[in-house]
């Protein structure tokens, strides 16, 4: 074979090894690829099954409403209602940055403003850009096919009773949860529980479809309250009227069912709108009725003459010499204004609203049943009626009592409390001597305790209704009822002792006497009319509450034959409720008689804010 021959067979030869090189090659290859695909499919199946779930398979919540919120009658007082929220991919929105100012004018919001918040959130694949619009709106922001732009169902809370029962309620914030009030102390019951599904999106970050139910939607459960929406209005607007006459600061109700410790109604002034939260001042959403404390003044009497009459140091019939007028203290004196009272019974302690009779008294009960009792009355006791931040009080135990204080005490200064505590009181009193915290809901039953003898309770009762038929709180007197209670005007104290023509205005009371039904505690804050005794300032307001609940809640009448004596004179007419309207103007005696006005100067009053006047 020639050279040219030789190298043809070479050639020939290294072509089909070359060939079966390459066989070999591409066979190998396809067993690794067959071999991955293996181990991809069957091996590590649930790792790139998860992967690539994650990129178009999402879980998303399932919104649920809140629990709605009645008053004693069902009638709604927070509902939730359904809203939309508007939310982008950010990522996906600024690769079309020429789409971002009509977004901005769906959204009435600068469009510099929501460039810089996508800027912000570059690297994020969500963001909301508006929260809680009416879903209407949010349909036609979605419909506008902004790429990135998405809506989301949400609930937003509504408090139809507006500003008259934002202390009671609270409020919800963004995300519907309570903020304060009722809706804070029962969130976990109002809340529910969110659902979730499973869902594909593309690659847009739209739904496209449901696939999977994770776990449903768990709706809040409703709560029914204690407190009546109708006599809630009449107690604000009847504060409110009274704020307003007598230009105060402010002031605060409570009533309270006196056999079952529900509270009725609760108002204070200043309010605020809880459905615009945003726009309300701090101080004007704390519930004063349960948070803010004073000093009791002369409503303090009757629990101090029930004390003594418990510790069997008098009876109703004792003698109390009052002369002169006035009585040295230490370096104080006390004082009864504008006269001296002369010799009285008990009773006429409470009508007169003495101070040194309430000081004579209380001298002769020991310091530690004094502190006892009133700690039983719940002073000094937070009520544990269940509202979020209700205050204890500041009632000093005996060893720290100087020796002007359980004089002081005895007519309402050198102690502080809440007006529910007040309330909670004077329901006791009402109910028997048997206290009853209070509640807000419904049908709750609290465990009543016995703190003083019924007999004695019914005998203080008698005696509170002197200071409205003889007293200085003839105001709060309603044609056809007896009613029992107590004036009380307090000086205000400051930081450096009691500050001059600032006071508080008080009174506490039960109707009807003889069965009450009610106990209702109104206080008004710093009244800068020209008149600021209790008598004139709070118990007219008692009066037009009272009138109003006792006609709505059925009240039968307990004093019918004043009631039938007024309508034989002329002074009313035959009405078809047995109920009369407002009563006569009466003439009502000095009401500085009742106003305690024994107090240190400012410079000497102490931290406890004590009564005398040097």
């Amino acid at each position: 074979m020639n050279s040219s021959g030789r190298a043809r067979t070479r050639t020939q030869f290294n072509l089909r090894q070359r060939l079966l090189w390459v066989g070999v090659g591409l066979g190998l290859c396809s067993v690794t690829l067959v071999g991955r695909a293996a181990y991809v499919q069957l091996v590590n199946s649930d790792f790139y099954q998860r992967q690539g779930e994650a990129r178009y398979l999402r879980e998303v919540p399932i919104p649920t409403s809140r629990g709605m919120i009645t008053d004693r009658n069902g009638e709604p007082v927070a509902v939730s209602t359904p809203v939309a929220s508007i939310w982008v991919n950010p990522q996906e929105l600024l690769r079309h940055p020429d789409r971002i100012p009509e977004l901005a004018q769906a959204l009435r919001i600068p469009a510099d403003e929501l460039g810089t918040r996508l800027s912000q959130k570059a690297d994020k694949e969500f963001m909301y850009v508006r929260r809680r619009i009416n879903p209407d709106e949010a349909e036609r922001i979605v419909g506008l096919k902004i790429p990135g732009v998405f809506s989301q169902r949400e609930f937003r809370r509504f408090y139809p009773q507006g500003e008259a029962m934002a202390h009671v309620l609270g409020f919800t914030n963004i995300d519907d949860r309570g903020q304060e009030g009722l809706e804070l102390a029962f969130d976990d019951w109002l809340r529910g529980k969110p659902g979730v599904k499973k869902v594909i999106r593309d690659r847009k970050g739209a739904i496209v479809e449901s696939i999977d139910l994770v776990r449903a939607a768990e709706p809040g459960k409703d709560l029914t309250l204690s407190i009546d929406r109708r006599i809630q209005f009449l107690a604000m607007r009847e504060l409110r009227n009274a704020v307003t006459a007598h230009k105060a600061s402010g002031g605060s109700v409570v009533v309270m069912d006196v056999a079952t410790g529900e509270v009725l109604a609760m108002a204070n002034l200043p309010t605020y709108n809880p459905n615009a939260v945003g726009n309300a001042k701090p101080d004007a959403r704390r519930n004063r009725a349960v948070t803010d404390l004073v000093e009791p003044g002369s409503t303090m009497k009757p629990l101090t003459v029930a004390t003594a009459l418990q510790a069997g140091v008098v009876s109703p019939a004792t003698i109390i010499d009052t002369n002169p007028g006035y009585m040295a203290l230490g370096r104080y004196t006390i004082k009864d204004v504008p006269r001296n009272n002369g010799v009285l019974d008990v009773t006429g302690v409470i009508t007169r609203s003495s101070n040194i009779g309430a000081a004579k008294i209380v001298d002769k009960v020991p310091n530690q049943t004094f502190y006892d009792s009133l700690r039983n009355f719940g002073y000094g006791v937070a009520p544990q009626s269940g509202f979020p931040g209700e205050a204890a009080g500041m009632l000093a135990p005996p060893g720290r009592w100087n020796g002007l204080q359980k004089a002081t005490m005895s007519y309402g200064y050198g102690l502080n409390v809440t007006p529910l505590q007040i309330a909670q009181a004077y329901a006791a009193l009402g109910n028997g001597g048997k206290l009853i915290p209070p509640t807000f809901i419904k049908g709750q039953r609290n465990e009543a305790r016995q703190v003083i003898d019924p007999k004695i309770a019914t005998d203080v009762v008698r005696m509170m209704e002197t200071v409205v038929t003889q007293g200085g709180a003839k105001q709060a007197g309603i044609l056809g009822y007896h009613v029992a209670g107590k004036t009380g005007t307090a000086r205000k104290a400051g930081p450096g002792g009691y500050v001059r023509n600032h006071y508080n205005s008080l009174f506490a009371g039960v109707v009807p006497a003889t069965n009450p039904r009610f106990a209702t505690v109104i206080v008004v804050n710093d009244p800068q009319g020209g008149t600021y005794y209790g008598g004139l300032v709070s118990a007219p307001v008692f009066h037009h509450v009272m009138e109003g609940a006792l006609r709505l809640m059925d009240v039968p009448p307990d004093d019918i034959q004043s009631w039938l004596a007024a309508q034989a004179s002329g002074k009313i007419g035959h009405a078809a409720s047995i109920l009369p309207t407002a009563p006569e103007a009466q003439d009502l005696p000095d009401p500085a008689a009742e106003f305690d006005a024994a107090l240190p100067t400012a410079a000497a009053a102490p931290a406890q804010a004590q009564e005398a006047r040097q």
